[in-house]
C-alpha cells in the first residue's frame, strides 16, 4: 500500500525562534491528537535543520527533510550542502526540482538527475517535483510537459531506485495566481503521472509510488483532494507555517 505523506515546505521563512516555536507546536499536536498512519515531513531552511531534528526527537511518523541538496558528493563547492551531510544528522527526505528552483535557479532536468542520484546513494527519499506553468496549461500540453520532465530526469534509474522516490505534482499556474485547481484536475494529472511511470517501470511499481499534490492545499480543501484515488498526500507551502493548519491537513486523511 502506498504511503500517505504530508510534507511541509517552509521555503525561505522563519527565524530561529519562530522555527523552534512552530516545530514544538507541531510535535505536541501530533502527539496529543494521536495522529497515525501518515508520514509527516518538516522541510525547513538549512540553518533550521539540526535544531528541528532535535525537537522532532523520536516523535512517531515525524521526519526531517531538506529543501535541496547538491549534485556533488563533496569538494570545493562553496555554499553547497551535500546529501551525505544531510543524512549524517538524521534527515530522511529531500525536496528536489521544486518549481522555484527550476524557475529562479534554472535547475535543469539533467542537474536534477544528478541530485536525485546523490540523494538515493545517501539513503534520502527524494520528493521529486514536477508541474506546468500557466501558458502550458492553457495550451493544453500540460500532460506532455510534465511527463517529459519525469522522462528526462528519472527514466535512467533502475526500478529499485525508482521505487524509493516520491513524486510531487505542482500546478504552478494555480499557485499564487488567483486561479484554482480543482480536485478533479489534481486527480487527472496524478493518474497521468502514474500511468507514465508505469509505461517505463511497470504498473505494479507505479501503483506503489506515492504522488503528492503541491497546489495551495489548506484545511478547507485537503480532505476532498486527498480523497482522490491517485493523490497520496500533499507538499504544503504557506499552510505549513501555521501549526494548526498544518496538523489539520495531516488529519484530513
Amino acid at each position: 500500500m502506498r504511503k500517505k505523506i504530508v510534507a511541509g515546505n517552509w521555503k525561505m521563512n522563519l527565524n530561529f525562534d519562530e522555527g523552534q516555536k512552530l516545530t514544538s507546536e507541531i510535535v505536541n499536536m501530533l502527539k496529543d491528537e494521536n495522529v497515525k498512519d501518515v508520514s509527516v515531513v518538516l522541510n525547513p531552511p538549512f540553518p533550521h535543520l539540526y535544531p528541528v531534528k532535535k525537537l522532532i526527537g523520536d516523535t512517531p511518523n515525524l521526519y526531517l527533510g531538506s529543501q535541496n541538496c547538491s549534485d556533488k558528493a563533496s569538494g570545493a563547492y562553496t555554499g553547497e550542502t551535500s546529501a551525505g551531510m544531510l543524512a549524517s544528522f538524521g534527515a530522511k527526505f529531500v525536496i528536489l526540482g521544486h518549481s522555484e528552483r527550476r524557475e529562479y535557479f534554472k535547475e535543469s532536468n539533467e542537474l536534477l538527475t544528478a541530485k536525485t542520484k546523490q540523494a538515493l546513494e545517501n539513503g534520502l527519499t527524494p520528493i521529486f517535483c514536477c508541474g506546468e506553468p500557466l501558458e502550458i496549461r492553457e495550451a493544453g500540453t500540460h500532460e506532455a510537459y510534465v511527463t517529459q520532465q519525469l522522462t528526462e530526469s528519472l527514466f535512467g534509474f533502475s526500478p529499485e531506485e525508482m521505487s524509493k522516490i516520491v513524486i510531487a505534482y505542482e500546478p504552478i499556474w494555480a499557485i499564487g495566481t488567483g486561479k484554482t485547481a480543482s480536485s478533479e484536475q489534481a486527480q487527472e494529472m496524478h493518474a497521468a503521472i502514474r500511468k507514465h511511470l508505469g509505461s517505463k517501470f511497470g504498473q505494479e511499481l507505479a501503483n506503489n509510488i506515492s504522488i503528492l499534490y503541491g497546489g495551495s492545499c489548506n484545511p478547507s480543501n485537503a480532505q476532498e483532494i486527498f480523497s482522490k484515488p491517485d493523490v497520496d498526500g500533499g507538499l504544503i507551502g504557506g499552510a505549513s507555517l501555521k501549526s494548526r493548519d498544518f496538523v489539520e491537513i495531516v488529519k484530513s486523511f
